[in-house]
């Protein structure tokens, strides 16, 4: 196991047994059965000629200087020790560390890039273009360039486009150096003519103007002077004015000081008088004020008099009202006493009630016998009784009553069922007559009331009872 350590130039590319695809680093342990290559990310100049055609089929050379280098993080880094630390043959290189600026075939990739990138932009401009937008033909170059070469990991830090030259056969730019040379050679001999003409035309015009200018002189001096004459006039006048302006503030000044001394003497003679009538009346307000204190203390002697007075029959009245509060909340206690006292006598009472009446409940056997007892004691069967006969007078109720027999059924040994029978004609009869509900005709044959009447046992009662109720009616 080795530890390795990069130069502040270099990176660590670590590969093996337990790295997944390959580990960038400044510093690494290195295990035996893994395999250590420095790779450096210091920029290389990489200068071409290449040649190019315009829109307009022109040939030239366009000299540059681009400035490229692996890309200062860790994905770019990552694709460059993938795709370019090896040598052209896939083999790892025998240096130690890898520099793209001495590796052939990085130089060819950049190279291929640059003139395929740099022939495409070209191709859509024109000649003038390329001259006079300069800057964004350059930076229309970096970039399409820089897209192509991030797949490698590689970054442009500069790119230097030099001056455009002619290809070996083209004299594009030298016929245009040779029109600029003329254009320029004709254009000072044109400059001299005119600087003669100028000349001639200038001396004339000098001389003219000389005199016109001595003239003009003359004439201005006149008329500067007339100004300058005005002017000490005018100035004249604004100092007269300005000195009267002083002299006015001089005398106003003196006025308001004369003035405000005079305020003062006032605001002094105003203050001594107001302090002597202060005096005076401090005077008199004592004199005042003492005869008033004299008056206060007299009368707050009566007021005391006649406040102590009404004070002790408040106090009497007041301890009248507190005695009979006191009798009367002595009255109320007790009475509330006494009432207390007989509730809870009473509340005793019906306990030993309630525990006679639960020996009583024991004596009668159980709690039916006692109620039967109670009942009988209070009189509620009769009441019970009235108030049946009070719920039902004016009703008029159908009463059907009948007799099934002796009560002597031990000598006879069907006696039961013949009661049966001979009760089910006015069973059937009542229910027919009361709910209007008939029997089925296999059941019975349901006979008219007369012949119902006069079969049925006891009928000459129940006849009876059915005239009176007609009667009634």
């Amino acid at each position: 196991m080795r530890y390795y350590i990069a130069d502040a130039n270099e990176y660590l590319v670590v590969t093996g047994a337990g790295i997944e695809d390959i580990r960038i680093a400044k510093k690494a342990f290195v295990m035996p059965w893994q395999h250590c290559a420095k790779i450096s990310v210091s920029p290389f100049d990489f200068p071409l000629s290449l040649q190019a055609m315009t829109v307009e089929k022109l040939q030239f050379s366009l000299p540059a200087v681009f400035t490229i280098g692996p890309d200062n993080n860790l994905d770019a880094l990552k694709k460059y020790a993938l795709l370019l630390s090896g040598d052209a043959d896939g083999t790892a290189p025998k240096k130690e560390s890898v520099n793209p600026a001495r590796r052939n075939h990085v130089q060819d990739i950049v190279k291929g890039i640059i003139e395929g990138e740099t022939r495409v932009i070209v191709s859509g401009m024109t000649m003038e273009e390329i001259f006079k937008e300069r800057q964004i033909f350059k930076t229309k170059v970096i970039e399409n360039v820089q897209n192509e070469l991030g797949q490698f990991g590689l970054r442009i830090y500069n790119a230097n486009v030099k001056e455009l030259q002619d290809t070996p056969g083209s004299e594009y730019f030298a016929f245009l150096s040779r029109k600029a040379h003329e254009g320029a050679l004709n254009q000072a001999k044109i400059d001299v003519a005119e600087a003669r003409m100028r000349g001639e035309i200038g001396e004339s015009e000098k001389k003219g103007r000389t005199k016109q200018e001595i003239s003009k002189i003359d004439a201005e001096t006149a008329v500067l002077e007339t100004k300058r004459k005005a002017e000490k006039a005018k100035a004249d006048s604004e100092l007269t004015n300005r000195q009267t302006e002083l002299e006015r503030d001089i005398k106003l000044a003196r006025i308001t000081a004369q003035r405000q001394t005079e305020l003062k003497d006032a605001e002094l003679q105003k203050s001594v008088e107001s302090r002597r009538a202060e005096t005076e009346l401090e005077r008199l307000r004592a004199l005042d004020v003492t005869k008033s204190k004299i008056a206060k203390e007299s009368a707050e002697q009566k007021a005391d008099a006649a406040f102590y007075t009404e004070q002790k029959a408040a106090d009497a009245s007041l301890y009248k009202q507190k005695l009979d509060t006191d009798a009367a909340y002595y009255r109320q206690s007790r009475e509330a006493d006494a009432a207390y006292y007989r509730k809870k006598r009473e509340a005793e009472g019906i306990t030993e009630i309630a525990k006679a009446y639960g020996a009583m409940v024991d004596v009668l056997g159980g709690p039916q016998g006692f109620l039967q007892y109670k009942m009988l004691e209070s009189g509620m069967y009769e009441k019970l009784a009235k108030a049946n006969g009070l719920a039902v007078s004016g009703m008029q109720p159908k009463i059907t009553m009948w007799n099934t027999g002796s009560g002597d059924a031990s000598a006879d040994g069907a006696a039961p069922i013949r009661n049966i029978m001979q009760s089910l004609p006015p069973l059937l009869s009542t229910i027919h007559e009361q709910t209007g509900i008939a029997p089925p005709s296999w059941m019975a044959q349901m006979p008219n009331n007369d012949q119902l009447v006069s079969k049925a046992p006891n009928g000459p009662e129940l006849k009876r009872l059915e005239d009176t109720r007609s009667n009634g009616k």
